[in-house]
């Protein structure tokens, strides 16, 4: 970068760490949230709050929960974070950072609208066995899944306190012994990664096995897709969803964490299990996702809400291939690489898997950097097929941000199935401002928005027919009967 160019950065971090906003202003249930790994041997993880289109410049809010909640800390390596029906669920490697003066929580559970913590627990792994944080997943009002490096945990969200593993879910070496960096220990072979929910199951990424399902109702694994139908000592990578419903893994080239991929996508229909094993160089892509279980992280491969779309992170190197990201149109079958750093000759790089696209408005954010040893950190906002929009700059440190993640996000009332298209399943449809009812067996319908706050109850006609001006701000919003539960869309027009 020329001296003039660090000149112009400089006033822009200058001008970005005094427009920092104070916490008592913020609405967290707008905007963009950046968890962030943190300076790991310094200090325990932190939480940044973007507000991207705010009139007056005041875009940052830094160290978010520590401003909440004084005296109270995220834990150690903290990678992944998911709202849940008005929570926030944040999920740390360890506890605490070796050089932290505060305990965290390998969970931490806080109030979606307030980032309030309501609580925190040190350890995953009730007999207190090391089992180190990695995601979480909302399955039922009443239960949540944590994936970690020993097995799938289950979460109870009424008492907040870990009751069980999911059987089958356990790491075949058992629990691990050493910390963060003992990348010859248990912690990184045989862990539990990403997570999703798909017709009535739920599927997640064991590095060791494949892919696994999970009938939530039993709690235990029923079947397993082994990622051999690529190659024979092929492990997955990741586990996405797209909007069709259908699930899409990425490939590692082996089980052993040394963080090599596979030029290589599978399909996975998650009523059949059926595959399809999609060469990346086929459709027009020069690499395949890059996976990171050598340090886990949830890494850069991602799915459009709006668009049958799905992006990723990759490149020649193993270890954070963070100059590319590649979109694949699942309808056209057709790649493209729609964001190269490399051509812009500024030496930025995505840190990690710090990529992911607003579930409203289809723009993608991204962390990007310098290196480790730089503390020059900026966000950037792009269109869905990599236009920059905007940079918001920040405030000099070492924020190794891990996952940007979105209040007004589309998370499932439950597990239950919801529309393909967004729109309606079954008996309930959103159109033109008014929900119509058709065949309903409740007497009762309810509106939630993506914080788990009711904004509409409906008493259903004996008959269970009904048409209902339902007058909703723009957004995404969840419907239930308490059988059934569906997602729509209000259109921002109204």
């Amino acid at each position: 970068m020329s001296t003039i160019g660090k000149l112009t950065l400089a006033i822009s971090i200058t001008a970005a760490a005094i427009h920092a906003v104070a916490a008592a202003d913020v609405d967290y249930t707008k905007g963009v949230l950046i968890v962030n790994e943190d300076w790991y041997g310094h200090n325990n993880s932190t939480v940044n709050h973007l507000d991207p289109d705010n009139a007056e410049g005041t875009y940052w809010t830094y160290r978010a929960i520590q401003q909440e909640n004084p005296g109270m800390q995220l834990g150690c390596t903290n990678q992944y974070g998911a709202y849940w029906l008005g929570r926030l669920y944040l999920i740390a490697k360890q506890d605490k950072d070796p050089g932290a003066s505060i305990q965290g929580g390998r969970i931490t559970v806080a109030d979606a609208r307030t980032l309030k913590i309501i609580k925190q627990l040190p350890l995953i792994d009730p007999s207190g066995a090391q089992c180190d944080g990695r995601g979480f997943l909302g399955v039922t009002p009443d239960k949540g899944y944590i994936s970690t490096s020993n097995g799938v945990w289950i979460f109870d969200l009424n008492t907040l306190e870990v009751t069980g593993m999911v059987k089958g879910t356990e790491n075949p070496d058992g629990p691990g012994s050493g910390g963060n960096t003992d990348v010859g220990g248990s912690l990184y072979h045989g862990q539990c990664g990403m997570m999703v929910s798909a017709e009535g199951r739920v599927f997640v990424a064991h590095q060791s096995t494949g892919l696994l399902v999970v009938d939530p109702e039993t709690d235990e694994v029923v079947d397993i897709v082994e990622m051999n139908i690529v190659a024979g000592k092929a492990g997955i990578g990741s586990v996405v969803k797209s909007k069709d419903g259908m699930l899409w893994l990425s490939v590692a080239k082996d089980v052993n964490g040394s963080g090599a991929a596979l030029p290589y996508i599978v399909k996975v229909d998650p009523v059949t299990l059926a595959t399809e094993v999609i060469s990346c160089a086929d459709v027009g892509a020069a690499y395949g996702p890059a996976n990171s279980w050598y340090a886990w992280t949830p890494d850069g491969f991602f799915a459009s809400e709006l668009h049958n779309v799905i992006y990723w992170t990759g490149g020649p190197n193993s270890w954070f291939s963070g100059t590319r990201l590649f979109r694949y149109d699942i309808d056209e079958g057709k790649a493209s690489l729609i964001i190269d750093l490399n051509e812009e000759g500024l030496n930025w790089k995505f840190y990690g898997c710090s990529v992911r696209i607003h579930p409203l408005t289809d723009e993608i954010y991204a962390s990007v950097y310098h290196g480790f040893n730089d503390q020059t950190y900026v966000t950037r906002r792009y269109t869905s097929d990599g236009k920059l929009i905007k940079e918001y700059p920040m405030i000099a440190q070492y924020w190794f941000p891990s996952l940007p993640i979105f209040p007004e996000g589309p998370d499932a009332l439950s597990v239950a199935d919801v529309s393909i298209d967004n729109v309606a399943v079954g008996t309930m449809r959103y159109i033109d401002g008014s929900l119509y009812l058709n065949g309903m067996r409740s007497d009762r319908v309810r509106v939630y928005d993506m914080n788990g706050g009711m904004v509409s109850e409906i008493a259903v006609p004996a008959t269970g027919y009904g048409i209902f001006p339902l007058d909703l701000p723009g957004g995404m919003y969840v419907v239930t009967d308490g059988i059934q539960s569906v997602k729509i869309f209000a259109n921002f027009a109204h």
